[in-house]
């Protein structure tokens, strides 16, 4: 059932049948101020929090996989992508050729592993701004993320900042809970400006809210969620 709801965006992409290199990624492989480019020739696999920390930037290739630890080995309560308030993405899928994020248990070239009742599996993807919030302090820590964790405080008075490009990304069976009340969401933005581009996002399966979007200006079109076990779509 799940390729029905990638039908409807056109956007079946199926990595090639052949072998691909896992790179294992923590949060030490990625440094501040660096540029690093993910290819469709790899698949990536978050093991724990991963930071695109401030002043980088990370490129993500049309077809490429990135899947997640469910059990991190680096001590974290689960496996997320978390681009801080003043680092970029650019993660440009194709309709035939999407970016996926996932499960290191989904294998995407089979449409019968997993469904939409295995959720929970992994952490999610997270953009964060120096952008206006509605809140009571102009900053403030992102949902889902230890408060102790600086590189995760968004918010601002940049309301045009640009977090960068998401076109034609997948996210499937993401959601874990950290604690009581924190979960993190499939997709969710935190004070991320106008310059933003974001647009044909799914997310399947996640066990919390699918999208949500904390404050900011940006827009986003082109958005499906299915299968969650909250909100298809938060705003605060």
């Amino acid at each position: 059932m799940r390729r029905l709801v990638l039908l409807s965006l056109a956007m079946i992409g199926f990595v090639a049948a052949k072998a691909q290199t896992v790179v294992t990624i923590t949060d030490a492989d990625l440094q501040p101020n660096q540029t690093y480019n993910w290819t469709k020739d790899n698949i990536y696999l978050l093991d724990g929090f991963v930071f695109v920390d401030s002043g980088a930037t990370l490129n993500i290739e049309a077809g490429t996989v990135i899947q997640a630890k469910e059990t991190p080995t680096t001590g974290d309560n689960a496996s997320a992508l978390i681009v801080a308030s003043t680092a970029q993405i650019f993660a440009t899928g194709t309709a035939d050729e999407p970016i996926i994020f996932t499960s290191e248990l989904d294998d995407v070239n089979n449409p019968s592993d997993l469904d939409e009742t295995d959720r929970g599996l992994w952490g999610g993807l997270i953009l964060l701004g120096p952008g206006t919030i509605g809140n009571t302090t102009p900053t403030t820590g992102i949902e889902g993320i230890p408060v102790s964790e600086t590189r995760a405080i968004y918010g601002g008075n940049d309301d045009d900042n640009n977090v960068g490009t998401l076109q034609y990304v997948s996210i499937r069976h993401g959601g874990a809970n950290i604690g009581e009340g924190n979960e993190i969401n499939g997709f969710t933005t935190g004070g991320v400006g106008s310059g933003t581009t974001i647009n044909h996002i799914e997310v399947i399966a996640n066990l919390d809210d699918g999208i949500e979007f904390f404050g900011g200006t940006h827009d986003a079109s082109n958005l499906v969620v299915w299968g969650v076990g909250d909100d298809a779509l938060d705003l605060d």
